[in-house]
């Protein structure tokens, strides 16, 4: 189990890898393309690429920690609203796609 973890660790660290150095790439082409002769600014490194995606990650996506929870109000009020052969239903889809755990909102975990 603990082996399922930890390839599962090295393969977001991966896919995190990647998806930095492609967005870096594409900013520092974009930037090196567009910007030098529309506004005759300099151009920049990869190193750079990385350091504006980070800031304009801070001004304007901020980071918020788990994102968004306003979900979990309205799903809350949508399990209110089944029956319970309906419930079940959605517990076993979830189940087949999260795992073992059944969804329950948080108002009625025990």
């Amino acid at each position: 189990m603990k082996g399922k973890w930890v390839y599962r660790g090295i393969k977001i660290a991966l896919i995190v890898t990647a998806a930095i150095a492609i967005f870096g790439f594409l900013v520092k082409g974009l930037w090196n393309g567009l910007m030098p002769p529309i506004f005759g600014w300099h151009s920049i490194t990869f190193l750079q690429a990385i350091g504006i995606l980070l800031l304009s990650k801070i001004l304007f996506g901020g980071f918020r920690g788990r994102g968004d929870m306003r979900w979990r109000h309205r799903m809350g009020e949508r399990w209110e609203k089944m029956s319970p052969e309906e419930r079940e239903k959605f517990s076993r889809g979830m189940r087949g796609c999260f795992g073992r755990r059944e969804f329950q909102p948080e108002e009625q975990k025990s």
